[in-house]
């Protein structure tokens, strides 16, 4: 009988450690992890470069095996320490950890997988975890119904931004068609205006004459208080219903694997298994 119980420490204390980040052990797994994530990125990017992967090829694909290796450990922990290992597998966090696993192993059966590693980085994600930036899910979540109440304004105003593109770029193509600036034909010329309009301007086409010149002065005026529309729409809607925060934790449901709950609650929202208990 001591068996079982030792194994349901041991499952409980790693459960703890790799997800939970409020927790000292499990605040430290979470920055190594991170590091090791920046460390195989950059490795990534050093073979990249041909002079590096000629000269420390051997040291490179050595260190990302390392790597690669403990990743699938973690990820193997991570199955085994959960009541429902599908619950992990197939959430967001579970797929990209297989996902940034696979292209090492990949590589030795498909050439040209390798760099697919590169979607390690994604795993930065677990960033959030660490600075309890979770609490913030809310306020997008605000802003994503913002945008979702705001898209008929949305809607006309960039209607009226492409018929306004379209006029000036007709009128330029009148001033600049006989002067060799570039504007050759009026789509040319419309698309001077939108890159002109939103401030962007490229440079691969100008107007020459004075007139020309006076009329991309103002579309460049122009083109300040038009970024400014839209940012006034979203946030005039996201002020008509602003949202209280409501504070989480990172403490981790062993039965469902549901990672943010409420400070303080005891049992997980999703479940209703008592948090903590294996």
């Amino acid at each position: 009988m001591s068996k079982p119980n030792q194994s349901k420490s041991w499952r409980e204390k790693v459960h703890e450690i790799i997800y939970e980040a409020d927790t000292p052990a499990g605040k430290l797994f979470d920055v190594l992890l991170l590091i090791v994530i920046l460390i195989s990125i950059l490795l990534v990017m050093l073979e990249s470069v041909e002079s590096i992967e000629a000269k420390y090829a051997a040291i490179l694909n050595t260190s990302e095996w390392v790597i690669t290796i403990l990743f699938s450990l973690e990820y193997i922990l991570r199955i085994i320490t959960v009541k429902k290992p599908k619950a992990y597998i197939f959430s967001f966090f579970g797929i990209i950890d297989l996902l940034s696993t696979i292209p090492k192993y990949l590589s030795l059966f498909i050439l040209g997988t390798h760099s697919l590693v590169a979607l390690r980085a994604l795993r930065l994600l677990r960033v959030f975890r660490i600075l309890k930036l979770t609490r913030f899910i809310g306020e997008s979540a605000n802003f994503g119904k913002a945008l979702k109440r705001s898209r008929a304004k949305i809607a006309v105003f960039l209607s009226f931004v492409i018929v306004l593109c379209i006029i000036l770029g007709t009128v330029m193509y009148l001033v600049e068609s006989e002067q060799d600036s570039g504007f050759s034909s009026i789509p040319r010329s419309v698309y001077w205006a939108i890159v002109t309009l939103t401030t962007v301007g490229y440079g691969d086409i100008a107007p020459i004459t004075a007139l020309g010149q006076f009329i991309a002065s103002l579309i460049m005026i122009l083109g300040y208080g038009i970024i400014a529309v839209p940012t006034g729409i979203v946030t005039s809607e996201m002020t008509k219903s602003e949202e209280k925060l409501i504070p989480h934790n990172t403490q981790a449901c062993s039965n469902c694997n549901e990672a943010y709950h409420q400070d303080g609650a005891e049992f997980c929202h999703k479940c209703g298994h008592k948090i903590g208990d294996e």
